[in-house]
């Protein structure tokens, strides 16, 4: 089947996600810098998950511009990852909420590593129905870097229960290697 119902479907919960990180965000009291200062936890968690939102849409466009074609289980391995994803709104709220909190920042964690997971799945789904010398796999090689996510993020969990600020940076450190552009779709697709 087409992948367009797939395309518009994800670019619209997408951006319901990322619309309802930013109405979760509280209007501080009062109109000084004080009033700024008790936001700054929860405005640095919808940062950094707003990054990481970007990234999965980023990532999500590329690898379905390398699609031609779509089954009823690469659907629900995308809703898989859409679900992950719409727990966002939730994990940065409490995670900012709290003050970074150890259990927020594990869960935190947690919803990072189902939606690397996620991602893989969908990649490996696609891989499979387009066969192993397609474009798609071509272009996606050995992926290192959602590899290394999903260990970053399963030893970052167990860090934060120690030291919160430790895995924030973890999670941070991700965020920031995928945000180094990764060619490798656009190089093959425009070959």
């Amino acid at each position: 089947m087409s992948k367009g119902r797939l395309e518009a479907f994800s670019d619209g919960v997408f951006a319901v996600i990322i619309t309802i990180m930013v109405l979760d965000m509280k209007i501080p009291r009062g109109a000084d810098l004080q009033a700024l200062k008790s936001v700054i936890p929860v405005f640095l968690c919808y940062v950094l998950s707003y990054l990481y939102v970007g990234i999965y849409w980023n990532n999500h466009h590329h690898l379905l511009h390398a699609t031609e074609r779509v089954t009823g289980g690469i659907l629900w391995a995308n809703l898989f990852l859409l679900f992950c994803l719409s727990l966002a709104p939730f994990t940065t709220a409490w995670m900012g909420e709290n003050n970074y909190a150890p259990l927020p920042v594990a869960v935190y964690g947690v919803m990072l590593l189902f939606a690397g997971l996620a991602y893989f799945i969908l990649t490996k789904s696609l891989i499979a129905h387009h066969g192993n010398s397609s474009l798609l796999a071509r272009s996606i090689g050995n992926d290192w870097k959602g590899t290394t996510s999903v260990l970053v993020y399963a030893l970052a969990i167990p860090i934060a229960f120690v030291k919160p600020a430790l895995a924030c940076a973890c999670y941070t450190l991700v965020a920031v290697m995928w945000l180094i552009p990764d060619p490798r779709i656009e190089k093959h697709v425009n070959a």
